[in-house]
C-alpha cells in the first residue's frame, strides 16, 4: 500500500475522526437528544463502544421507533450548543498541513461524512477548510450507497483513488467503491476494531500518511 501512495491523484475524507476531533460535541448532541426523550445519558466510553455507521441501527437502538428526521433536528440543536464548541480548535493535528500539502501537489479532494449535512458545512466554513475540497458529500446515511456516485459524477479513477477514515464503515465503503483504503486511529474506533475491517493500511495519524508521500523511496 505504501509504494502506491504516491499514485494516488484523488482523496476521499471521512470528516469526524479523521480531519477534526469532534467526538466530544457529537456526544454532547447525542445526549441532547437522550434527555429530549427522557433517556439516561451515555459516557465517553460507552458511546465509543456502541456507536456504529450507518447511524440509523444506532439510534434505532437507543431510541427506536422515532422518526430519523426528528432525532436529526434535536441533534443539530444539541450540536450547535455543545459545551466543547468553541473552546479549541477541533482540527486534528496535522489536518491543515495535510491540506496543504496535498493541495501544492494538485492532488483533488472531497468529503464523504454521516455528519448532518448543514452541522458540517457551518463547521467546515468556522475552520476554514471548506476550500480544500471540490466536492462534500455530507449527512450521508450509508457511504457504500454514496461512493459509486461520487466516483462517477467527478469521474475518478478507483485505483488513483483513496479513502480515508476512523471506522469499519469507511474501510469498508472504500472496498464497496473498489478503491484504496487507509484507516487513522485519530478517531472513534481503536485499532482492533479497524483491523477486523482488513484495511489496506492503518496509520497512527495524518503525518504519518503525509511522510511516506515525502518520502522519495517508500517502503512498507
Amino acid at each position: 500500500m505504501k509504494e502506491k501512495i504516491h499514485s494516488f491523484e484523488n482523496w476521499i475524507f471521512d470528516w469526524s475522526g479523521t480531519l477534526v476531533d469532534d467526538l466530544a460535541m457529537v456526544l454532547d448532541a447525542t445526549n441532547h437528544v437522550l434527555r429530549h426523550y427522557g433517556k439516561e445519558q451515555i459516557t465517553r466510553d460507552e458511546f465509543r463502544l456502541r456507536f456504529r455507521l450507518p447511524y440509523v441501527g444506532f439510534y434505532e437502538e437507543i431510541l427506536p421507533n422515532i422518526p430519523l428526521d426528528e432525532l436529526e433536528d434535536h441533534f443539530r440543536v444539541g450540536f450547535a450548543n455543545s459545551a466543547a464548541s468553541g473552546v479549541i480548535s477541533p482540527l486534528l493535528p496535522h489536518a491543515m498541513d495535510f491540506l496543504q500539502f496535498l493541495q501544492s501537489r494538485n492532488r483533488r479532494m472531497f468529503i464523504l461524512s454521516s455528519m448532518d449535512a448543514q452541522a458540517f458545512e457551518g463547521h467546515a466554513e468556522e475552520l476554514a477548510v471548506a476550500q480544500y475540497f471540490e466536492s462534500s458529500y455530507a449527512g450521508v446515511l450509508d457511504k457504500r450507497e454514496q461512493i459509486h456516485q461520487l466516483l462517477e459524477t467527478h469521474q475518478l479513477d478507483a485505483s488513483k483513488t483513496v479513502f480515508l477514515g476512523d471506522m469499519t464503515h469507511d474501510v469498508d465503503t472504500a472496498r464497496h467503491g473498489g478503491v484504496a483504503s487507509i484507516a487513522l486511529l485519530t478517531g472513534y474506533q481503536n485499532e482492533q476494531q479497524l483491523l477486523s475491517s482488513e484495511p489496506d493500511w492503518i496509520a497512527n495519524d495524518l503525518s504519518v500518511v503525509r511522510s511516506v508521500l515525502e518520502s522519495s523511496t517508500p517502503s512498507l
